[in-house]
Formats: C-alpha cells, sequence, structure tokens
C-alpha cells in the first residue's frame, strides 16, 4: 500500500531525528554530571519547541510542492518557501543567542545549570538555521513523493553525531558544549549531502519541461489551487502549515501541563509517567510517520486514502504491543518497584488513548494538504480542554487514575470531531478539494 511505503522511512526519519540525536548526546555527556545531564535535557525541550515554529514553513512548503510536481513549475514555490524559512530562522535564532542567558534561568534554577545551559544555547540556538534549512529541504523532497531520502540524510547525521561528540565533548575538550558543536557539524555535513542531492532533483526536474497533460487522471473532481504569484505562495504555505505547527506547540503546552497535574500526586506517579511516556514514544512516531504520508499522499493525488483507518488499526496494534511489554520496558527504564509498577499501570490504561489517537493524528495528515488543517487543530484543542477539565475532576475523585482517563475522553473527543469532518467532505470515491486557504 502506497501509504505505509511512504510512511515507514519518515518513521525510521522521526525516531532517528527526533529521538536519537539528544540521546546520543545525553550518553556522551553523562559521565561529566548532573549539570550537564541537565543541559542537554533542557536543550533538547527547547529545540522541541523551536520545531514547532518551522513546521509552519516545513509541512506548508511540502504540500504546496505535492500540489504542483507533475503540473506546473517548482521553481516559484520552491524560492517562496526558502525566503520564509530564512526569515523564520532568523527571528528564532537572533533573539535565542541574545537572550540565551535569560532563557536559561526559565529552564532552571541552579546558576551552575544555567551557565552550561546559556553556552550550549549560545552553539545550539546559533546553529538553528542549519536546522530549519534541513527540515525545509526534507519538507521539499517529501513533497516530490520522496521519503527515503530524508530517512538516509538523518540516519546519516545520527552517524556523524556518535562519531564528533566524543571528539568535540573530550577531545577537544569542549565539554558539553563539545555536544552542541558536535550536533550542529553533523547537520551541517548532513544538509550538504541534502542541499546537492536536492539541486539535482529538481534541475532534472526543470529540464523535464511540463508534462504533457496538466492533470493526473485520478484528479477528477478535484478543484484547482488557486495561485496568485509569490504573496501567493507564501500565503498558501503559511496558511497549510500553521495548523501542524499550531498542533505541535499545543501539544508541547499540555504536556508541560500535564507534567505539573501529575506531579501533584507525588515523586512516584510523576515519575511512572516520564518513564511511561518515553517507552510509548516510539509506538506514537507510527501514527506521526502516517499522518505526514497521508499528507503528502492527498497533496499529491488529490486522494484522501485510507488515513484514517490505518491510524486506527496502528494504534490498536501499538497498544496491543506496549501492553505485552509493559513489564520488561518498565524494568529497563527503572528498578524502583514502585515506579515501575506506576509506569505498567499507566501503558495498561493508554489503549483507551492510544486507539483513537491513532486515527486523530492520521487523519489529521489528510486534512491539512486539502486546506483544512484548522478544523483539526480546532477538534484537538476542544479534545485538550475536555482533557484538561476532566483531569481536575476526575483526578480528585480516581486519583492518578482519573488522569489516564482524561485523556482518553479528550483524545475520543478529538478523533470523533475530525472523523464527523473528513467524513463529510470527503466522501467514498471522491478527490479532495485541494484549496490552500478553506479554513480562511
Amino acid at each position: 500500500m502506497k501509504l505505509l511505503r511512504l510512511a515507514l522511512p519518515v518513521y525510521v526519519e522521526l525516531l532517528t531525528a527526533v529521538v536519537a540525536v539528544g540521546l546520543i548526546d545525553l550518553l556522551w555527556v553523562s559521565p561529566l554530571g548532573g549539570p550537564a545531564v541537565a543541559t542537554v535535557t533542557i536543550a533538547t525541550a527547547a529545540e522541541n519547541l523551536a520545531l514547532g515554529v518551522v513546521l509552519a514553513v516545513s509541512t506548508g512548503t511540502t504540500v504546496a510542492v505535492g500540489r504542483r510536481d507533475g503540473r506546473e513549475p517548482l521553481g516559484p514555490v520552491v524560492r517562496t518557501a526558502w525566503l520564509l524559512g530564512g526569515a523564520v530562522s532568523l527571528a528564532v535564532a537572533v533573539p535565542g543567542v541574545l537572550l540565551r542567558e535569560p532563557l536559561a534561568r526559565l529552564f532552571t534554577e541552579d546558576p551552575g545549570t544555567a551557565r552550561l545551559t546559556a553556552g550550549f544555547f549560545l552553539i545550539s540556538l546559533g546553529g538553528l538555521p542549519v536546522f530549519y534549512a534541513q527540515t525545509l529541504t526534507d519538507g521539499i523532497f517529501k513533497g516530490l513523493g520522496d521519503t527515503a531520502t530524508p530517512m538516509r540524510t538523518a540516519l546519516l547525521c545520527n552517524a556523524l553525531v556518535i562519531a564528533l561528540d566524543p571528539l568535540f565533548v573530550y577531545g577537544l575538550g569542549m565539554g558539553v558544549q563539545g555536544a552542541a558543536a558536535a550536533t550542529v557539524a553533523a547537520r551541517a555535513v548532513a544538509l550538504g549531502v541534502a542541499l546537492t542531492l536536492l539541486s539535482r532533483r529538481l534541475s532534472r526536474h526543470a529540464a523535464s519541461g511540463p508534462p504533457a497533460r496538466a492533470r493526473r487522471p485520478d484528479d477528477v473532481d478535484t478543484v484547482r489551487v488557486v495561485r496568485t504569484g509569490g504573496a501567493g505562495n507564501a500565503g498558501e504555505i503559511v496558511r497549510t502549515g500553521l495548523p501542524m505547527s499550531g498542533d505541535f506547540l499545543a501539544r508541547s503546552l499540555v504536556g508541560m501541563l500535564m507534567v505539573e497535574l501529575v506531579g501533584g500526586f507525588g515523586v512516584t506517579p510523576l515519575a511512572a509517567y516520564g518513564t511511561g511516556t518515553k517507552i510509548m514514544l516510539a509506538g506514537v512516531m507510527a501514527f506521526y510517520a502516517l499522518r505526514q504520508a497521508a499528507m503528502i499522499q492527498t497533496a499529491r493525488s488529490g486522494r484522501a486514502g485510507p488515513a484514517s483507518s490505518l491510524g486506527l488499526a496502528a494504534g490498536g496494534v501499538v497498544a496491543a504491543v506496549l501492553n505485552t511489554v509493559a513489564v520488561p520496558a518498565a524494568g529497563l527504564f527503572t528498578s524502583d518497584a514502585a515506579v515501575a509498577a506506576g509506569t505498567v499501570d499507566f501503558l495498561r490504561w493508554m489503549t483507551l488513548h492510544l486507539v483513537p489517537f491513532g486515527a486523530l493524528i492520521a487523519a489529521g495528515g489528510t486534512m491539512q494538504a486539502s486546506g483544512r488543517g484548522g478544523r483539526v487543530l480546532a477538534a484537538t484543542l476542544a479534545g485538550f480542554a475536555v482533557q484538561l477539565g476532566l483531569a481536575h475532576a476526575l483526578g480528585a475523585a480516581l486519583g492518578v487514575t482519573g488522569v489516564w482517563l482524561a485523556m482518553a475522553a479528550g483524545t475520543t473527543l478529538a478523533a470523533v470531531l475530525v472523523a464527523v469532518l473528513a467524513a463529510a467532505r470527503f466522501p467514498a470515491g471522491k478527490s479532495v478539494a485541494a484549496l490552500p486557504n478553506l479554513d480562511s
């Protein structure tokens, strides 16, 4: 199935780029002590927030390129995307570097850790344009229907980080800052390779000229995308990508609120929640891989595909696997019997959350590519409102189990709302209306 072929490389890329780099840095700096480990942990969290900003450009570009590939020249939209990416890079990196010391103090009250974090930010935030450029390059490849190249460059980047971390951290005596420098250097090399491949790909695309037929056979009933030049390209990219960015940032914020809420039940439930979410992450990445695959396929073909049903099935599979491995997996992360028991309990309850979550995330890709991402974001925010409200109410009545039930209730509500919207707009056998501003 095409969706799965697109999704598998994205899954590997997500695990590699989002999860592994931070873990590699933690591995190499852990002998430097607790403050160094805290610094890398803080920097990883800050970078995740920064990633949420650039998603507005990168995912919007994926959709815009997919809509045009095989229909018209890609040069104008690619140039617009690079201008937007450059502007966003400067808007985030420059203030981040200049305000690195107060920013570090927002994350920690320990003076030593704050000092190390500020030094780390000097390099990591200064190198943010490289990270953003790589993210945008990957977005262009995905718009062309190529998810394998971003996976390969992510694997290359990780291999370089593994090799460069000990050299910079210990060989050059840079300490924890060496981890930041190694990561930026590895990303720069991977970006150089990716840009070379992309330049060749776009050159071949331009040389081939416009297709003999402006519309593909499966474009029947697809509404044409309205374009008005450079400004129109920029508006299309931003309008299409903003809901994905908003979704990512909203989830990050709710995640922080959940940490605070669960922490109110004690250290053991909080440790169990943190351990459980780490174990669950590898499975959840499958949902986001399906989301990107659905977004790519919808943008390129105008057809939604079975994204929701695949997401629902993936949710069931991930929940079943986590229930099977819950006990041994918890034992790998903690030797505390109480924390391990709490982790297992969390993973068992998450079955009620993961099944609708898989459908919600996968369907979001189709909706975003059709210009209806704002409606998915609205449904997601409604689910979060229910989740947080119920978490306080059920938590008071049932303890931490009530919080887990609230997560499931909020996710189920959001999934149902999105399913209703998708069923109303994408009847079986019909193509998706690929207008960029249907939420406006």
